[in-house]
């Protein structure tokens, strides 16, 4: 009696959700790649000394000006402006900013030239607080300059040479001399380094700002790679930069002090050690005491080194080891007593672990199934040690605090979901970033012992209310038992989706080593698409993390080694036909698709499994790990000389003649990344097979093909691609 009476409800119900759905439109393209989606941040957030403050990058559209701005932590009330280029004559917009170690001075910049993912040339200013004058650095375009300790000198790089410019006299000298193009570099990383260690300035001010430590990188033996530029002119130019592939030559490093009060430059004897690369260094609490890491070509051993620049002399502190390979970081972190902590993988999980000043163990610091994902750092009026971890689950992040002992441990954040901390320069404070798949990026500030929260800082909500308009699936989160192990997974369907009804699959994934593509953060744009591509085709999207991506242990993650390509592909099959055989999926109709190690994925599915994939979409794929950078390809794979099973039987090139679906290959003529020369390949040993395929190259574009309605062409392409293969 009770459910017949409660029909009329339920009719209501339903009648009212099929009017709000018809309501809702769907995403379009031109929205996604028109920034209809943006979210608003806090840009360039910088902790003042006194701990109470934070300043931040805002640009006045009324007054057309770039303001820094402080604001007070506690009441978030602005308490001044330090920087307004309404104030600074020929000054009209600021890119990005950092102050001297006392905040007396900003060093920003106005105009930035991208040369690689990182690395860029630009115009850049000293500003001084107080008497509001400011000064061009070089009437070059220079790179990664950066502050001595009391903001009185400025080290840069320009034409492959140091420079260090005195600020209080305008004197510029130039410290190093044998720079030369595509052969020598000093103090700036070469192109593999900066892509594969993630950083480009390879220099660093001592304490007191005496010495200045560098890396020397000598290419001359690396292989030389060409690519051609097409532009607008009558005739092409070419890019010719060193590119060290799997097997090949790399740059010779050595390790420079420079004293500038004698103007001597000395070279450290590094060779007891394993110094194949350098890909860290950091001076350590004691001016005279500079910390390196270096590494074996294997990337399996990481030496932890001081050097006493008083007497160029080292000592080897700590050796860190492991079968597969050791990440690097920038974990290291110095307490006045030279202890330190670092980040280690040798328990099975990434956890933090504290030694004294001669590299013995004080304390594991923190312990469990779970990884630690981000060191944040340690209060030393506290005691406490922050970090963000997988607690909650590795698709969500928390923020702990903890004591060294690993007792006495805090949560700080409560929301289910990602959160990431900025905390103030005094660790009373800390700016919590939160969202989830539901929630847009919200900016709230936390008091730093106990996690409450004090206030809302800045949220998303009115991008949050636009959505409400658009047909929107949330993501279903679960795992799925592939291969012996519980994979994390999502799937996104149709809002009206219908049980009854048999849909295509479509799966998307990156699956590189360590990678995460299932998590519980906010929509990026590529999750919009897939909401478009639910809503307007009626197919479902799902995305699975197979073995060898992150977050889920050491041995989950590095069970591909020497073997990539074999077993994260073999998952994504498992994958498709366990869906599959869902009633709801039509298992006659499935695709995938991917970008760089997603489309080195991709190609593989579809040529060595087409009784499971009908299509395949492949941007800017890796074809043979033969035509990657040594770094990251060897940190894997070793090298192909020790190696050349692993590299040639996982290669799609080798697997040209299973090709029975459709076949969608992109790549960007400009990638200096992942080389066109790729997809060449692919498509001649595609050709040679005579197997019929689509495919697109983007002139001038790199590993992003970006640019102008590049991305929205890209996409329009890929959508019609789908639209008449699934």
């Amino acid at each position: 009696m009770k459910r017949f009476k409660s029909l009329p409800f339920l009719l209501l119900f339903l009648t009212a959700i099929t009017t709000i759905n018809a309501q809702q439109k769907n995403i379009s393209l031109e929205e996604i790649w028109g920034g209809a989606f943006r979210t608003q941040g806090l840009d360039a957030l910088h902790s003042m000394n006194n701990g109470k403050e934070y300043a931040v990058l805002n640009y006045d559209r009324q007054n057309k000006a770039s303001t820094v701005d402080v604001f007070e932590y506690k009441s978030g009330e602005k308490v001044r402006t330090l920087l307004n280029t309404n104030d600074l004559k020929g000054i009209n917009y600021v890119i990005s900013y950092e102050f001297s170690a006392d905040e007396s001075k900003i060093l920003f910049t106005t105009e930035l030239q991208q040369i690689y993912r990182r690395s860029s040339r630009g115009t850049f200013y000293v500003y001084d607080v107080a008497s509001k004058q400011f000064s061009l650095v070089s009437t070059n375009k220079i790179q990664e300059p950066t502050f001595s300790n009391d903001g009185s000198k400025i080290a840069y790089g320009f034409e492959n040479n140091l420079y260090i410019k005195d600020l209080n006299t305008g004197e510029t000298k130039q410290i190093t001399s044998d720079g030369k193009k595509n052969s020598i570099i000093n103090g700036i990383t070469d192109w593999v380094y900066e892509e594969e260690f993630a950083f480009v300035r390879a220099f660093e001010w001592s304490t007191s700002g005496d010495k200045l430590a560098y890396i020397k990188f000598d290419e001359s033996e690396v292989p030389q790679f060409n690519m051609d530029l097409y532009g607008n002119q009558l005739y092409p130019t070419a890019d010719t930069f060193k590119y060290p592939k799997a097997g090949e030559a790399n740059s010779k490093v050595s390790l420079h002090l420079y004293d500038l009060n004698g103007g001597k430059t000395s070279e450290v004897n590094l060779s007891n050690y394993n110094n194949y690369y350098i890909p860290r260094l950091l001076w350590t609490e004691d001016n005279n005491l500079l910390s390196v890491q270096l590494a074996n070509r294997h990337q399996n051993v990481i030496d932890l080194v001081f050097v006493d620049a008083s007497n160029n002399t080292s000592k080897l502190i700590l050796s860190e080891k492991d079968d597969a390979y050791v990440d690097v970081t920038d974990n290291l972190t110095f307490l006045n007593n030279n202890s330190f902590f670092w980040t280690s993988e040798k328990d099975g999980w990434n956890h933090i672990y504290q030694y004294d000043k001669n590299g013995k163990l004080l304390h594991q610091v923190t312990s469990g199934p779970w990884e630690v994902t981000a060191y944040y750092g340690f209060d030393q009026n506290t005691g406490r040690v922050y970090y963000q971890s997988t607690e909650n689950g590795s698709i969500n992040r928390d923020v702990y605090s903890i004591l060294p002992s690993g007792k006495n441990k805090v949560r700080l954040t409560q929301q289910t979901g990602t959160n990431a901390a900025d905390f103030s320069a005094d660790f009373s404070y800390f700016i919590n970033t939160f969202s989830n798949a539901t929630t847009p990026y919200v900016y709230t500030l936390h008091d730093a012992r106990t996690g409450k929260l004090l206030r809302e800082i800045k949220n998303n909500n009115d991008l949050k209310n636009r959505l409400d308009a658009f047909k929107i699936s949330p993501k279903e989160f679960s795992t799925i038992h592939i291969n012996g192990e519980d994979l994390n997974m999502y799937t996104i369907k149709p809002v009206d989706f219908d049980e009854t009804k048999q849909y295509p699959l479509f799966l998307y994934q990156y699956s590189g080593p360590g990678s995460q593509n299932v998590s519980n953060s906010w929509m990026g744009t590529n999750d919009y698409w897939h909401e478009m591509l639910a809503n307007e085709l009626d197919i479902i999207v799902a995305c699975v993390d197979g073995r060898g991506t992150g977050f889920k242990g050491r041995d989950f993650k590095k069970m591909t080694q020497k073997e990539l390509g074999k077993y994260e592909v073999q998952d994504q099959i498992t994958v498709a036909k366990k869906l599959s055989e869902l009633p709801y999926i039509d298992a006659s109709r499935t695709g995938i698709w991917g970008w760089s190690y997603g489309g080195f994925m991709s190609s593989n599915a579809l040529f060595q499994a087409p009784e499971t994939f009908e299509m395949a979409i492949a941007v800017a794929p890796v074809t043979s790990w033969r035509f990657y950078d040594s770094i990251y390809t060897e940190r894997y794979m070793q090298t192909p000389q020790e190696n050349p099973t692993g590299y040639d039987e996982n290669s799609p090139l080798s697997h040209v003649n299973g090709l029975k679906g459709e076949f969608l290959l992109v790549h960007g003529s400009a990638d200096d990344n992942v080389h066109v020369q790729n997809s060449m390949r692919l498509i001649e040993a595609l050709v040679q097979a005579n197997k019929q395929f689509d495919w697109r190259i983007y002139p001038d574009k790199n590993h992003g093909i970006y640019g102008g309605n590049t991305r929205l062409h890209l996409y329009t392409l890929m959508t019609d691609f789908i639209k008449k293969n699934l």
